[in-house]
This record gives C-alpha cells, structure tokens and sequence, in this order.
C-alpha cells in the first residue's frame, strides 16, 4: 500500500495537497503570502504532526555522529574580513558559527521530512507562498536538505543568506537558548545599512531585533537575502533541531564546493547514500 506523504502534515489547517482553485487553500496560501511580503517572515505554527516531528528528532538523535561539525568564523556577509574597511565595519567584523550539520545523503529516506521535501505537492504549496512563479528543489546531493544539530555552546552568528529565501521546519527546541532572532528588513538593493548592522553586531540593536519562537512542527518561510538574522548560543543539555528545505526558482541549482566544504567537511556525496 503506497504511503501518503499528507498524512504527516496538518492538511486540514494547512491543505497542501488540494487543488489551486480550493477556498480554504486559496485563502490560507494568499494569507502567508501577504504576511512574507510585509514582514519577510511567513510562520505556519503545528504544520507537521507531533508523530511525525518525533520521528524527524529520533533519526537525527541516531545520525548525529555521522554529521559535520561546522566550525566558522566569517563576516555577516558570508566572508572573510575585509581590512579596507575600518574597525568596527561590518565587513570587518566576525562573527562564529559553531553547528552539526547532517547533509541530505545522510538523511534516511524514511526520514519523514525527507519523504515531505521530495513531494511534488509540498514544492508547489511553498511556491504558492513565496509568489516568484514555478519552484524547483535544489540539484545538491548534500544542500538540496539539511538537519542541523545544535548542542550546547553551539551558534549561528548574525548572517545574510546567499539565497532569496529560506524553509525551516523546526524539530525540537532547546532547554534555553537557540533563539532565532532577525532584524526585518535590514538592507536593500540600494543601501547595505551598514550603521544599523554595526549597532546589531555590538548588541546594541534594542527593538528592532524580533525574536521568533522555537515551536516544534512550525513550518517557516524566511527571506534572509535581506534580513540580518541568528541563533543565540544553546543552553542546556536538549539539543536544538531544524530541518532546512532548499528550493530555488531555476533547475539545476547546486551549491558551490566551497560552502559544501565548510558546511558538509566534503565536496561529494557519499558513494553509498542512506
């Protein structure tokens, strides 16, 4: 008996699986959207069934050792300091990042949130809400999903993404610590903000820092290009979870081997994947 992928989602909260022309999907797909475009983050808390959610943390509990241990100190821009800058510049200034990473090919193909990220119906719900036209999974043997792991001390500095937008589907949260906190809206095309990035970076940021919370089976929707974002250092001996779901809106995107190298510790998949 073939397997419903819908059943690990909350389909009746959430009808991924309905066609384009239903209400209550039309409804619920233009509300997120709506909220993306205004605030950069679009939130579907209880997306993923608590079982289900369960599942994703025991495979990864059982895989952690099998992952890399990313261990980085970089700009906020994804780069080295740049020493024509002067002190104190964003472009100078590093921060750490300190994250186990399982790359897909170690994600077991039963592995519920891998069966959901290789759905159709998924890619297409998710395009819906981010409203740039047709959505394809990355090409990436080992970006295309990741598992991260974030133990205690762990931390993802303050960062821009190198892509337009990020899906997170959050597993389990720590005992305290491992925040993910944005500041919306930081840059744009035409002005890097740099005052503003300085003032975040020295923890002096005051509100315009949003801190989401770490609901497990909350589905996220986040356009991190123009966001300064991070996750606090975890606390505690609960290990924090996420699962993060790559798509773009060309085929064939794959990652570079650079960052495979610093995120993965390798640059090919293995030669006998889970």
């Amino acid at each position: 008996m073939a397997w419903d992928p819908a059943s690990y989602v909350a389909v009746d909260r959430y009808p991924v699986g309905a066609p384009h022309d239903d209400p209550h999907r039309r409804d619920v797909v233009a509300s997120l959207h709506a909220t993306l475009a205004a605030d950069g983050v679009a939130r579907l808390p209880g997306f993923l069934r608590p079982e289900a959610v369960a599942a994703v943390a025991a495979d990864v509990d059982r895989c952690a050792a099998g992952g890399h241990l990313e261990d980085v100190w970089g700009t906020p821009y994804l780069g080295l300091p740049d020493d024509s800058f002067p002190e104190g510049h964003p472009q100078r200034t590093s921060v750490h990042s300190l994250t186990r990473v399982l790359a897909y090919d170690l994600v077991p193909r039963d592995c519920p949130i891998r069966v959901l990220y290789e759905w159709d119906r998924l890619t297409d719900w998710i395009a819906g809400i981010v409203g740039r036209g047709a959505l394809y999974r990355m090409d990436d043997p080992l970006g295309a999903l990741n598992l991260t792991r974030m133990e205690e001390e762990h931390v993802q500095g303050w960062h821009y993404d190198s892509t337009d937008f990020v899906v997170s589907v959050a597993i389990r949260s720590s005992e305290s610590g491992g925040d993910f906190e944005c500041a919306p809206s930081t840059r744009t095309d035409d002005d890097e903000n740099y005052d503003d990035v300085a003032r975040i970076l020295a923890g002096e940021a005051g509100a315009s820092v949003v801190r989401y919370p770490m609901e497990p089976g909350t589905l996220m929707v986040f356009e991190g290009r123009r966001s300064l974002h991070r996750v606090s250092p975890v606390t505690g001996p609960v290990a924090r979870i996420v699962a993060l779901l790559g798509y773009d809106t060309a085929p064939g995107t794959e990652s570079s081997d650079l960052l495979k190298l610093v995120r993965y510790g390798r640059t090919e998949a293995l030669s006998t994947p889970t």
